[in-house]
């Protein structure tokens, strides 16, 4: 079973000759324990072509110590990475291969490098005894083993804060080191430092080979490969079930298809619409347990705002019980998705997509005027399907119109967002207000699916012999917000607000 740990530490060189300095004198510090020298043994692997390493991340296989067994590193900022721990076994256990799928692909995973370190540790402890941080003197040689040759030997200083003590303690540490003539280290690990020492490089991320952007099509390629770098880069975290991690994939897969779709004249869509299908294929999957959670946080919401008189039956565990109904088995189905070729077939295609673009002629033109036109394009239409959701009656008619102006207005932003780097304040402008206006569709969007919601409940608890008095209530309650948004609809409509539309024209 893999643990994560978040991790937070420095690394400094080592030179031959210079001392570890009294770090006693550390403000903080009551102690210096000596804990010994432990032999530490681990062999890192990645694929053929460095795939981890160029996104900063390593797997390592590793004995001796008090926390023998496979490691998986994610960074998250300077200094600070996940740790993913799993026991020992042969190979590399499913659960961090599953975590580093997005990137590897059907890569195989080779081990490229050994590391053998003699770490010479030293526990840092306040008054109480209690571990502030650990100081590790290391002695290590690295030895290639694919892709390169040779081997290289140098002397770190590691220092790790313990768990949940305040990070501004290691620059204390640090302001000591430094005292002492110790600087930091080169390297932003021991992997990184052994890749350049033992042979080539891994290659760079592809994020750092983007060009600066010039013409129309090169904004809307920076957007898309964003887009790209994102949904790879948040598959750990959905399969680690992170919070707002589905989400923020699904949003991803929106604004790539959303592009194809506004920039059509910069893309053949030819080519994006099939990749589009694919992309709202992997948004539906997604979608299967985050709307089900929205609308159980929408309704315990609810409930926490009524008097408790008003909440008549066993509301909430029947509510919880509905939650989970399915979640269980679509978290497994969700894991099956993103471990399947359909999903590893998305993001190749996507690769090539960035790799080789189906550009059209206007993708050479300056961006001012193409990417405003389409931004300007889709103000429009989202003006007409607000109009004609003002116009609809009252009732289903009007709830359908509602949620295709609401579709429109996500688009309109995301076409904005893309063109803001090239367009300025004005495409921001106009982003803003679509983010505006997507918001309060979204509101009575979400008031007309948790009505369907609350209308099921209700259901199954009369079918029980329970009250439904207080789904009744609620649902009473979802009505009056969606007429709020409907009463609210006519003060954002675009039609209100063409400075928006002139500001870009």
């Amino acid at each position: 079973m893999a643990e994560t740990k978040r991790e937070i530490e420095r690394k400094y060189e080592a030179t031959e000759g210079l001392a570890l300095p009294d770090l006693s004198k550390v403000g903080g510090v009551a102690a210096v324990l000596d804990k010994g020298v432990v032999d530490l043994d681990a062999t890192y692997y990645d694929t053929a072509d460095l795939r981890l390493a160029a996104s900063a991340r390593t797997l390592r296989r590793r004995t001796g110590g008090d926390d023998a067994g496979w490691h998986l590193k994610l960074p998250v900022s300077d200094g600070v990475r996940d740790e993913v721990h799993a026991p020992l076994s042969a190979q590399v256990p499913r659960a961090l291969a599953g975590l580093v799928r997005s990137r590897v692909r059907d890569a195989e995973l080779l081990p490229v490098v050994r590391l053998r370190s003699a770490r010479d540790v030293r526990h840092l402890v306040d008054a109480d005894g209690a571990l502030l941080a650990e100081v590790s003197v290391d002695a290590v040689r690295a030895d290639r083993l694919n892709g390169g040759e040779g081997s290289a030997e140098w002397t770190e200083i590691e220092v790790e804060l313990a768990d949940g003590r305040d990070p501004a303690f290691l620059d204390k540490v640090e302001k000591r080191l430094r005292k002492a003539g110790v600087a930091p280290a080169g390297s932003a690990s021991k992997l990184a430092r052994a890749l350049a020492e033992t042979g080539a490089k891994p290659r760079k991320a592809r994020s750092a080979r983007a060009p600066k952007p010039v013409t129309a099509g090169d904004h809307v390629l920076a957007y898309l490969r964003a887009q790209r770098d994102a949904i790879v880069a948040l598959d750990p975290a959905v399969r680690s079930d992170e919070p707002d991690s589905v989400h923020q994939m699904r949003v991803a897969t929106r604004r790539l298809r959303s592009a194809f779709r506004s920039y059509r004249k910069v893309l053949d869509r030819g080519v994006t619409d099939p990749i589009g299908d694919e992309l709202k294929w992997l948004a539906g999957e997604l979608g299967v347990d985050r709307d089900r959670e929205v609308l159980t946080e929408r309704i315990q919401a609810a409930l926490g705002e009524l008097p408790r008189a008003l909440v008549t039956g066993p509301v909430r565990g029947r509510l919880r019980t509905w939650s989970a109904a399915r979640r269980s088995g679509s978290r497994r189905h969700l894991i099956a998705v993103l471990d399947g070729r359909r999903y590893l077939a998305v993001l190749d295609t996507l690769d090539a997509l960035l790799a080789d673009p189906p550009l059209r002629a206007a993708a050479a033109e300056p961006p001012q005027g193409i990417l405003a036109k389409a931004v300007l394009r889709d103000y429009d239409r989202l003006a007409e399907l607000v109009a004609q959701a003002l116009d609809a009656a009252p009732g289903t008619d009007r709830d359908l119109a509602m949620h295709e102006a609401r579709k429109k207005a996500k688009r309109t932003r995301y076409a904005a967002e893309a063109a803001t780097p090239a367009l300025g304040k004005p495409a921001k402008r106009l982003a803003g207000h679509a983010k505006e206006l997507q918001g309060l569709l979204g509101e009575h969007q979400d008031s007309v699916m948790c009505r369907l919601a609350l209308r099921d409940l209700a259901a199954q608890a009369h079918a029980a012999g329970e009250s439904a008095f207080t789904y009744g209530l609620l649902y009473g309650r979802e009505e009056l917000r969606a007429a709020d948004c409907e009463r609210e609809l006519p003060g954002l409509s675009p039609q209100k607000h063409p400075r928006y539309a002139a500001d870009l024209a």
